[in-house]
């Protein structure tokens, strides 16, 4: 495959030096067109020698060959990272003022934007229009990662892993197996799912974790993908890959899985709460291991919560103005187990109150139940139910499960036309 490999001016340039090694390692010839900026991040000289091609940011070298005309017309692929917001800007008003630019304008395959800014920048509205933009022409733009950045900053705007890059770049380039296959149900729809645990720092070495290994997010994952949709997939701690064809965000702890959320809801139609997210944090990470004391004493540690990420994202919908509301459906889960005062059913309809989502999915769950296991039982509770009625209930594979999950999802969507 012929990929055109474009490089923004962003401290990530460096990062995009292992994409290309990803590229080439596959077998694809790559042609590298760095801005004038990135070279001040990364030379030519390096492009040059791991792609095995001669390196152009002008339009006026190696003009016999007509290269920014050229380049895009034979490109199989194009993939821009890191995409800054300056980037990200010029390619969405159609500029044309160096080799990169004017590849874009004639691109006649798919093309990919991996951003990489502060997090400001990728929250302003501006980026937001150029990205909303971009995506309207039949652009990919992935989210961002979510975690520490230039300085001591940390939140969303990392360039994505260069090997979920690669993932993304190569599922866009891939035509599907059948292409007269009709649509599915969820066919323009944009989901957002969130899987895995979430680790909060203690120290260097040890965290506050569970026992989420990520499979069901990723089941409802390929569900969704299965029945059409453009899926967002933002992973905690997984003992499992991301599945192939998602937008793939990585975030470790509850803030970042917080930020990640916010920054992809506000254009998702359905919202699924996945992830097994820590009710606590403790208040202080030490920046070395904490020791055995000498005189036997025992640390103490503190425990702050978390925000309740579900919520807030019910909280933040009901705030938006009419007929711009998103997502138009939010579906929550919850892992539970029954005590002496209540049942785990009491305490699913008390969450689904509390919480104030359109869906609840109920796991019991136990040592050795659900928590890594293939199997899994839930029950599915929305706020039209009637306590004389039992809520469905669903029992299988959690690839079956999260099957009858979208399937709820699709008939909710239609029923909610016009969106809310």
């Amino acid at each position: 495959m012929r990929i055109v490999m474009g490089v923004g001016g962003g401290i990530a340039a460096y990062k995009s030096a292992s994409l290309l090694r990803l590229f080439t390692e596959a077998g694809h010839n790559v042609s590298v067109i760095p801005t004038e900026a990135s070279k001040r991040f990364v030379g030519v000289a390096t492009w040059e020698a791991l792609s095995g091609n001669t390196v152009s940011s002008s339009v006026f070298d190696e003009v016999e060959k007509v290269n920014h005309v050229r380049l895009g017309h034979e490109a199989d692929l194009i993939v821009v990272a890191p995409a800054t917001a300056d980037l990200l800007a010029r390619a969405a008003s159609g500029q044309a003022d160096d080799l990169l630019t004017n590849t874009l304008l004639m691109a006649r395959g798919p093309v990919l934007f991996a951003p990489a800014m502060h997090t400001e920048m990728w929250a302003h509205p501006a980026t937001r229009a150029n990205v909303q933009t971009l995506r309207s022409r039949g652009a990919l733009v992935m989210e961002p990662g979510v975690g520490r950045l230039t300085g001591t900053d940390s939140g969303a705007g990392r360039l994505p892993d260069p090997e979920d890059i690669f993932a993304a770049a190569i599922a866009a380039a891939t035509p599907p197996e059948d292409p007269a296959a009709l649509p599915g149900p969820l066919h323009g729809k944009t989901v957002t799912v969130t899987a895995g645990g979430t680790r909060e720092p203690l120290d260097p070495v040890r965290f506050l974790g569970n026992r989420s290994s990520g499979k069901q997010g990723a089941a409802l994952a390929r569900a969704a993908l299965d029945a059409g949709a453009r899926v967002r997939f933002i992973a905690a701690h997984m003992d499992v890959p991301a599945p192939d064809g998602v937008e793939l965000t990585r975030v470790e702890t509850a803030l970042e899985l917080r930020e990640a959320v916010h920054a992809a809801a506000v254009d998702s139609d359905v919202l699924i709460m996945a992830a097994a997210v820590a009710d606590f944090r403790p208040d202080t990470q030490s920046n070395t291991k904490i020791k055995k004391r000498d005189d036997g004493a025992d640390p103490v540690i503190t425990l702050v919560r978390n925000p309740d990420i579900l919520a807030e994202a019910v909280q933040q919908r009901s705030k938006a103005a009419a007929g711009t509301a998103r997502p138009a459906l939010i579906v929550g889960f919850a892992a539970e187990t029954g005590d002496g005062s209540a049942d785990v059913l009491d305490y699913g309809r008390q969450k689904l109150k509390r919480k104030g989502c359109d869906l609840l999915v109920l796991n019991r769950v136990g040592t050795s139940l659900v928590f890594g296991q293939d199997s899994t039982e839930v029950t599915l509770l929305s706020p039209q139910d009637s306590e004389s009625v039992p809520p469905p209930s669903y029992t299988g594979t959690k690839t079956d499960v999260a099957q009858r999950i979208i399937g709820r999802i699709e008939q909710e969507l239609e029923a909610a036309l016009p969106v809310r």
